[in-house]
């Protein structure tokens, strides 16, 4: 990218946007092999979870469990593409050596964090979506959906994109980031509150999840696809506004102090 993307641009918010969107572009044709495969690994986990789930806990249950295993489903499915995905790339432009020079390229810093936001962001939507017709085919259910899932979808992509980000940038090494996103993985899995609710939990453990994103992930969506399955629900978008703040500023702090 040359200086020439910007001509006469170094400050407002032109130079912003024109340099947000020569990021964007960058981020999907630099990504453009990986980003497919990314998208249909989602896709197919998603489209697993709501089938294995079925083989685990069976299809006789009653209408409301089933429907709470459905809705749970798109949380899921969202997760690992931000934990995972996004430190893997970061991760790969470090031992290619590319990484300080994506930070040298001539674009406000937050421009180019934001197209990664964006990218990954929507990345995520159509392997959600997958993962929830399946279940809902899966557990022979109907949802009653609201305008606000828009939201909800958009916010749970965005915060787990926005932690992975904040996580791979502040992390140097990058088998140090991975190996955090597979025990994230492997604890939201088997041990959070998404498809089993989380009274069954014990009290200490249903507690640190008020303050985790992953239940607040599943009650917003939840609540955009179900009537009265859920309470909270304000709450539950102030925690995962406050860890995709938090992500934000602690990729900020990082990035501002690279040279």
């Amino acid at each position: 990218m040359s200086e020439s993307v910007l001509p006469g641009l170094r400050h407002g918010g032109r130079y912003w946007l024109h340099g947000y969107l020569a990021m964007l572009r960058f981020e999907v044709l630099n990504q453009r092999l990986f980003l497919p495969i990314f998208l249909i690994v989602q896709i197919m986990l998603g489209a697993g979870m709501a089938i294995m789930y079925g083989f685990f806990l069976g299809t006789d249950l009653p209408p409301q469990a089933m429907t709470y295993i459905a809705t749970g489903i798109p949380a899921l499915a969202l997760i690992p593409l931000g934990f995972l995905a996004v430190p893997l790339v970061v991760g790969e432009l470090r031992e290619k050596g590319s990484y300080d020079f994506v930070w040298s390229l001539p674009v406000p810093r937050i421009a180019s964090a934001a197209a990664t936001f964006t990218v990954y962001t929507l990345l995520a939507l159509p392997g959600t979506l997958v993962a929830l017709l399946v279940a809902t085919w899966r557990y022979q259910i109907t949802l009653q959906v609201h305008p606000v899932i828009v939201v909800a979808v958009l916010l749970t992509s965005l915060m787990s994109t926005s932690v992975g980000f904040g996580m791979a940038h502040a992390i140097t090494d990058p088998r140090i980031t991975n190996l955090i996103g597979n025990v994230l993985i492997f604890f939201v899995l088997l041990f959070s509150p998404i498809i089993i609710p989380i009274s069954q939990f014990p009290g200490w453990l249903a507690a640190i999840h008020q303050w985790l994103p992953f239940y607040s992930m599943a009650v917003v969506i939840r609540a955009g696809l179900s009537d009265g399955l859920v309470t909270n629900v304000a709450r539950a978008y102030l925690v995962l506004g406050a860890w995709t703040l938090g992500s934000w500023l602690l990729a900020a702090r990082v990035i501002a102090h690279r040279r």
